[in-house]
């Protein structure tokens, strides 16, 4: 975690890619494309901790249908700039079976986080299983293409370079903004 300096710094030094207008913007029309997809559902939102929790607070209260709410939580990255292997802090339960279920997560960068909550919400025996993402990172065709999944909503494409913001956090700083950053030069 940064002292409180390094994490202004980072702020101070870092990018604005998306303002809180466009951020807000994004929210709105998954907002309304899930209005418009789920109306005749009563699906189970599955919101993955802690990165979509900004998302998540945003976009439940645009939403028009009744729903149920739960947590998952896994990640890669820790505190870290870079992807390692996967831990569960949070697994999806047994309120799963014969729902359709609704994934909300931040970002999809690589993938393999999101792929693996995927995998295991359909062994619990979903109906159907879509992802909605704040944002996709855009590694180029060619690698975007190696993904491991495509989100079925996405507010932004993000570059590729390590964004924070609209909780996405920086060492563990500045999930609270409401826009979207990059880190200088990367």
């Amino acid at each position: 975690m940064p002292t409180l300096a390094e994490a202004n710094a980072i702020l101070d030094d870092g990018d604005l890619l998306f303002s809180a207008a466009e951020v807000a913007t994004a929210t709105s029309r998954v907002a309304t494309e899930l209005n418009r997809d789920y109306v005749d559902k009563y699906p189970l939102i599955l919101s993955v901790m802690g990165g979509a929790v900004v998302f998540t607070g945003h976009l439940l209260s645009q939403l028009d249908f009744p729903l149920d709410f739960d947590i998952v939580q896994a990640s890669r990255y820790g505190n870290e700039k870079v992807g390692s292997e996967l831990t569960w802090r949070v697994a999806p339960r047994d309120n799963i079976q014969g729902r359709h279920v609704i994934i909300l997560d931040d970002i999809l960068d690589e993938g393999v986080t999101l792929a693996a909550i995927v995998d295991l919400v359909k062994t619990h025996g979903a109906i159907s299983v879509t992802c909605a993402v704040f944002c996709v990172k855009d590694y180029g065709t060619e690698i975007n293409a190696k993904k491991p999944l495509v989100a079925d909503y996405v507010g932004l494409t993000v570059p590729n370079r390590f964004v924070f913001g609209y909780g996405m956090d920086v060492s563990g700083a500045w999930r609270n903004l409401p826009a979207i950053y990059a880190i200088k030069g990367k």
